[in-house]
Order: structure tokens, then C-alpha cells, then sequence
């Protein structure tokens, strides 16, 4: 009982006090450059991987559009160690007649880059395929030369249906719904969770895979036709991949995976549900494979979010910190695994309406440095990935 009393005073803290605005200063950038000019496509869902011999290697998506736009595909371009330059883009996958969004890098436990992404089938997020390249010759001045290319395909079993019902049940009461003939919420997703087809397709990228030191590699998924999210574990460095237990909750997708202190993984998650808009998160006990019910922080949230665990033990979370635009970009670093957010640093803090910066990726490399990448454009209508260094040692 006493430890039950104790999660639930966690828990609580978290809530209440994750979000407790310190002074906002602008971020102590190291370097900061447009991967690419201003151009007129629409450019989106950036994901940036430190190369083993030092370079930055980065991929988006880029087209007339998104899931609508066949001419959507995804770009890459290279940072040289040492230089501060980026190379001219360059095409890392391009699916024929179909939109290709969403690449995620990361590389398997013996540095095998991995390419993974999403063709959107019948222009529907709901019917996206994922997608994987990979490659062990990277080390060029262009694109990576792949050595293999495939689908991941997922087959949910009915616990994925059993586990939703479950989880919902642990939610707060959902009073949605328009009238008497009108399906709740609720119970339009469990019905969902029972077809065999709807649960095997549409989870799509976005959040880099998180390595656990058993070698076993999470990869964070999402359903726009769940509007909820899970997991693909490999225990083969890759060779195959598995769906955990769904992460239920009302909106919660995109996940951002760290593992804590005591070995439970942890997921903030974009809010993609009823207002307020605030970040979600869950944990998990096993590795990965089941999840408690999402809740909501009290952290602001209007699209995609970044978090890792730093050298120094300390947390960074990166993502749009209020709910009303995406005008706004801001670093935020915690010494006690999220309980508490004491510093803010803004990449991008524009008057509403004259900005959009979203979708950030961030990692560390070996230096302690933070890198990070996110979706710019202006009031000009035209777009570039951004890219940003960021010395963590110099915020106190």
C-alpha cells in the first residue's frame, strides 16, 4: 500500500509541477544555420543522426504538400565533420506515384544506419506503410549508398484490442459525443482496435528509435486513425520488428522515449486530443512492451516534441511550449527526471502569426553538445530546416 501511496504522489508531482515557467532567456547557441535556402516546397518532420566518423547526417520530407502531394519525398544533405557548411540536399527515398513523410535516422547497436519512414497509401495517414532503407557505406559526401531495403510490417494480436479496452477504463470519464445516435469517443477507438486491418497499418514514424543496453531497439510509433501510439521493438539489432501493447490515451501521439534511473521507459507525447493542449506521457515497466494510460501534464503543446536524457543525467525537452501557434521553439533542461523543468532556454520565440518552427529532433554527441533540427518558415510563405548547436554546460 505505502508503495502504491508513493506513485501516486509521483505521479502528482509531475503533474503539478512540471511546468513551473523559469525566466525565459534565449538559448546559448554554439552555431545555428538553414540546412538549405528559403525555398517554396513545403519542408517538414526533420531527423538528424551523428555519423560515427563525425558527420551530421539529416533527412526531411519535401514537396507540394504532404499526404495529398505524389511529388512528396525525402530529402537529405550532410555535415561534415568540422565544417559548417551543409551539403547540397540530395533524394534519400522516393516511393513511386505515392507521398513519402516522416524519416527517421538512427543507427543499430554495430552502426548500421537505418533509414525508416512512411508512404502514405489512398492519400491517408490511416494507411500509411512503414517504410526502411538501410546502409554500412555512409561515409561519402552525398547520399548513403543502402543495402537493403524493405517494409516493417506489424500484426497487433486481439491484446491490442483487450489492452485498449482496459487502459480506457482507466482514463477520466469521456463525455464526448454529439447526440444520442452519435458513438462516443471511447468506444468508437475500442471498436476500432478489434478490425485486424485497421491495427495492422498506419503507425508512422516520427521520434528517433531509443537502444536500450540489452541491445534492444524501441521505435516510436503513432496512428492517426487511433489518434494513440506503440511501440516496434527488435531484439535482433533490427533484422525484425514486433508491436508492443498499445500506449493508450485521447490524442497521444508522437512518442519521445528515455529510459529513467530505474530502468522504466518513459514517453512524453504530443496532444493531439481535446483542450487544453498539453503534453502526454506514459511509462513503462518492461522494456517497452506495455504502457500505463496516458496523461496529461501541464506542459503546453501544440505539435511534436523532443526530449532525451543529456551526459550529465539531466533531461532536455525541446517543442513548441504553448498551444495557440507554433511562433515559439523553446529548450527546457530538468535535474530530476521531468518532476521539475528549472531552465529555459527559447530557440525561436516570434510574435504569433509571424513564424512556424515544429517538429524538432535533438541528440548529444560525444562533446556533450546538443544538436538539434526543426521545421522554419516565415510569414513569406517560404521554408528550410534549421539547424542548431547548443552547449548545454553553459545553462545554469
Amino acid at each position: 500500500m505505502k508503495s502504491i501511496y508513493l506513485i501516486f504522489i509521483s505521479c502528482s508531482l509531475f503533474i503539478a509541477n512540471s511546468f513551473a515557467q523559469p525566466a525565459t532567456e534565449k538559448a546559448p547557441k554554439v552555431f545555428e544555420t538553414l540546412i538549405f535556402p528559403m525555398q517554396p516546397e513545403h519542408t517538414h518532420g526533420s531527423s538528424i543522426v551523428s555519423l560515427p566518423n563525425g558527420d551530421i547526417l539529416a533527412a526531411w520530407f519535401q514537396g507540394h504538400g504532404e499526404r495529398n502531394a505524389d511529388d512528396v519525398r525525402i530529402m537529405g544533405a550532410r555535415l561534415k565533420k568540422g565544417s559548417r557548411t551543409w551539403s547540397k540536399p540530395f533524394v534519400m527515398a522516393d516511393t513511386y506515384d505515392l507521398p513519402d513523410c516522416n524519416p527517421v535516422l538512427f543507427l543499430n547497436n554495430h552502426n548500421k544506419l537505418f533509414l525508416v519512414w512512411i508512404a502514405v497509401q489512398a492519400h491517408k495517414w490511416e494507411c500509411s506503410i512503414l517504410r526502411f532503407r538501410t546502409s554500412v557505406n555512409y561515409d561519402g559526401n552525398a547520399a548513403p549508398t543502402w543495402n537493403w531495403q524493405d517494409n516493417i510490417l506489424l500484426a497487433p494480436n486481439d491484446s491490442f484490442a483487450t489492452e485498449t479496452a482496459t487502459k480506457f477504463k482507466q482514463l477520466t470519464k469521456n463525455t464526448s459525443g454529439s447526440g444520442s445516435y452519435a458513438p462516443r469517443y471511447d468506444d468508437m477507438v475500442i471498436d476500432a482496435s478489434k478490425d485486424l486491418a485497421k491495427r495492422s497499418m498506419g503507425w508512422m514514424t516520427r521520434i528517433k528509435a531509443l537502444k536500450l543496453s540489452t541491445g534492444r531497439i524501441l521505435l516510436p510509433l503513432y496512428s492517426d486513425g487511433y489518434n494513440m501510439s506503440l511501440v516496434a521493438i527488435s531484439d535482433d539489432d533490427g533484422d525484425t520488428w514486433r508491436a508492443s501493447l498499445p500506449i493508450v490515451g485521447r490524442g497521444n501521439v508522437q512518442p519521445a522515449l528515455v529510459q529513467k534511473k530505474n530502468g522504466n521507459i518513459f514517453a512524453f507525447m504530443r496532444d493531439n486530443g481535446d483542450e487544453p493542449s498539453r503534453v502526454q506521457y506514459s511509462e513503462s515497466t518492461d522494456n517497452g512492451q506495455t504502457w500505463s494510460a496516458a496523461k496529461k501534464t501541464n506542459i503546453p503543446n501544440e505539435a511534436s516534441v523532443e526530449l532525451i536524457v543529456m551526459k550529465d543525467g539531466r533531461w532536455a525537452f525541446l517543442g513548441n511550449d504553448e498551444d495557440d501557434g507554433r511562433y515559439r521553439i523553446s529548450l527546457y533542461l530538468s535535474d530530476d527526471e521531468g518532476l521539475t523543468w528549472k531552465w529555459k532556454r527559447t530557440l525561436e520565440n516570434n510574435q504569433k502569426g509571424s513564424g512556424r518552427f515544429s517538429y524538432p529532433c535533438l541528440i548529444q554527441t560525444n562533446d556533450g553538445i546538443l544538436h538539434m533540427s526543426y521545421s522554419y518558415s516565415l510569414e513569406k510563405g517560404e521554408e528550410s530546416i534549421k539547424y542548431v548547436e547548443v552547449n548545454p554546460k553553459e545553462i545554469k
